[in-house]
């Protein structure tokens, strides 16, 4: 595979954005394996976002011969509070994750962070000098990265969030750090200091987040795990998953942030070159489309109802998210388990 292949099979959807990508190709062009890592808190029940949209990414690199980690932040996840701070239940739900994620990406490296710590005794040397570049202002603007603002009431520990995964980036000698892009803010910090203190920089690659399926009102928000109505999550039935897709928000004409549009262009037409919309002949028949910019044109310009999108894509998704469910068991004293924790 050439380097412009390799670049394509990066860009393709779900990626937003690659900082840069003429970085990205001289990378490509000096080491036909470089090192990747995406982090991720244990924060409750995968969904279509953070488990297929992600891992579809992340197969995309391997792929592209691309050595990829997907990193469980096990200590994240205690500081940001997730799945109540409990840390029996945190290892239990990492245990779901690495099984999960082993599923979906089985060329990845799974990587817990509290086995990364204790493995590297550098680590917390290098977080302290990674955190003596940034001032207690600059820090607290990046807690975003952990869905946190500054004027919220905080712990002490939150503050240590954003060096802490700055360090982790280092620590794992990584060549390209990959997120969604709600992280962008800390891979920008990262590309600033790292420099200064003679660290490699590594290429930054973001990709969009798939919206819930939610009011206009709330247009914006990204699938949610807390909130089973929000998105597609990965133990919903087939039959849940039509329904939910049938009530998602599609308006008319619509194509901005619409959630059902970017289900198709984000997990349909990444794994198939095709989708067919089933309609009775006196609504025109059944329609075949051969690629993404089709479907949008015609649900643009009112030819295709979003009545029969939704069908079709509720039905696509069934069939890609049934595989999974029952590759990835997860019993029901720890589904209890996780529901009380969120």
């Amino acid at each position: 595979m050439d380097i412009g292949e390799k670049v394509s099979l990066v860009m393709r959807p779900p990626t937003e954005e690659v900082v840069t990508e003429e970085e990205l190709r001289g990378l490509f062009g000096s080491n036909d394996s470089p090192n990747h890592y995406i982090g991720l808190e244990i924060s409750g029940f995968l969904h279509m976002g953070s488990l297929i949209s992600t891992g579809f990414k992340v197969n995309d690199m391997a792929r592209a011969g691309v050595r990829c980690t997907i990193f469980l932040a096990d200590w994240h996840t205690v500081i940001n509070d997730k799945l109540g701070g409990d840390w029996e239940t945190i290892s239990r739900v990492a245990g779901y994750y690495r099984r999960a994620f082993g599923a979906v990406c089985p060329e990845a490296r799974i990587v817990l962070g509290s086995d990364l710590y204790a493995q590297s005794p550098q680590y917390w040397e290098e977080f302290v000098r990674f955190a003596k570049h940034m001032s207690l202002a600059r820090t607290k603007r990046a807690l975003t990265i952990m869905g946190r603002s500054e004027t919220d009431s905080l712990d002490l520990a939150k503050l240590l969030y954003p060096p802490m995964q700055a360090a982790d980036i280092h620590s794992l000698d990584l060549d390209i750090v990959h997120s969604g892009m709600d992280q962008r803010k800390i891979h920008m910090l990262v590309r600033e200091i790292f420099p200064k203190m003679g660290w490699k920089v590594p290429v930054a690659i973001h990709h969009s987040l798939l919206p819930g399926l939610s009011a206009p009102a709330e247009l914006g928000t990204k699938m949610s795990k807390s909130d089973p109505n929000s998105g597609i999550l990965m133990h919903d039935t087939d039959d849940q998953i039509k329904k939910k897709i049938s009530r998602a928000w599609c308006e008319a004409g619509s194509v901005s942030n619409n959630p059902v549009l970017e289900m198709c262009r984000q997990i349909i037409f990444h794994e198939k070159d095709h989708i067919t919309v089933e309609r009775p002949e006196r609504f025109g028949g059944d329609a075949t489309y051969y690629g993404y910019e089709e479907v949008e044109r015609d649900f643009a310009e009112g030819k295709l109802h979003p009545a029969d999108l939704k069908r079709a894509v509720g039905a696509e998704v069934a069939g890609m998210v049934g595989p999974v469910r029952d590759a990835v068991a997860l019993d029901e004293e720890l589904a209890d388990t996780i529901r009380r924790s969120i």
